[in-house]
């Protein structure tokens, strides 16, 4: 193992290429995370419900087995199980044409995107960081931003099954000699970040009487708050506030739905952090210098 480290760590070009591989094979699985998550979420609340109001009822019959390991992944059109060779990343979705083997419907575009954004941004990571601890947490930042990305553009959640576990790596690596922050102000920043967005929901809730995002958001900004100090949310919050702005208005306008349609803001967020993360000290020298500071 120490001499794989050491490999890679004299080779930056071999630790680029297998990071985009790794992440590639990670990509596949996060598209079953963003899948079945969100479903394994509800059947949870569902027997929740279950058990707390129907106590007294008939027993109802246990549920299929449903988690991201089973059942096995098969076409939603036909239901044929997905060969393992039909379940290589990018490549098979290609070879198959983007249809199913045994049916020929088509199998969405998304699963091989998923699949090579997670290897690029990955391999960004390994390339502007290099071989280290630094690297790997922020690898593993990525693959989690991605997850929740996703899941958040199509359930408008953002679940505490990977925003707490993804603070806890934030607050546990600022112990390492290789954090941007020390555990103080790690500590500051994600309280900075989590307190910042909840203030605006509150502000905005007592000003209109709804709920402008969701507390999931303030977690996310939390996880940037605990890795970079909170110098770096105000850079992270006018850059999600902007493209999400923009963004927004378009898909409002090409949707031809109106400015009450709500729009996830998880996703500005997850991508403004991650850009923070990489180049914001560089972002913001240059804004200081562009104003003369």
């Amino acid at each position: 193992m120490q001499q794989l480290a050491e490999l890679l760590s004299l080779y930056p070009a071999l630790f680029i290429t297998a990071t985009a591989i790794l992440s590639l094979i990670i990509g596949s699985f996060l598209n079953v995370v963003i899948y079945r998550l969100p479903k394994m979420m509800e059947n949870e609340w569902q027997q929740e419900y279950k058990a707390y109001f129907l106590s007294g009822s008939a027993t109802a019959a246990a549920p299929a087995k449903f988690n991201l390991a089973v059942p096995r992944s098969s076409c939603p059109s036909c239901n044929a199980p997905v060969l393992a060779r039909d379940n290589i990343p990018v490549f098979s979705w290609l070879l198959l044409k983007g249809k199913c083997r045994s049916c020929r419907a088509p199998i969405s575009i998304r699963y091989p995107v998923v699949e090579a954004l997670t290897a690029v941004l990955s391999a960004l990571v390994a390339w502007k960081l290099g071989f280290g601890l630094a690297a790997a947490v922020l690898i593993v930042t990525t693959w989690t931003l991605i997850a929740l990305t996703f899941i958040d553009i199509d359930k408008m959640l953002l679940p505490d099954q990977l925003t707490l576990p993804l603070l806890w790596l934030a607050l546990l690596f600022s112990l390492s000699s290789s954090a941007f922050v020390n555990p103080g102000q790690a500590i500051v920043g994600a309280a900075a970040g989590y307190l910042s967005l909840w203030s605006v929901y509150w502000l905005f809730k007592l000003l209109t009487g709804k709920e402008g995002m969701g507390y999931g958001d303030f977690k996310l900004l939390a996880v940037f708050g605990a890795l970079l100090g909170w110098q770096q949310l105000p850079l992270i919050i006018l850059l999600s506030s902007c493209v999400g702005a923009v963004v927004g208005v378009i898909l409002l306008s090409v949707q031809g739905k109106n400015k009450a349609t709500p729009i996830p803001f998880g996703p500005y967020i997850a991508a403004a952090g991650w850009i923070a993360l990489l180049w914001g000290e560089q972002i913001t020298g240059a804004y200081l210098r562009y104003l003369g500071l």
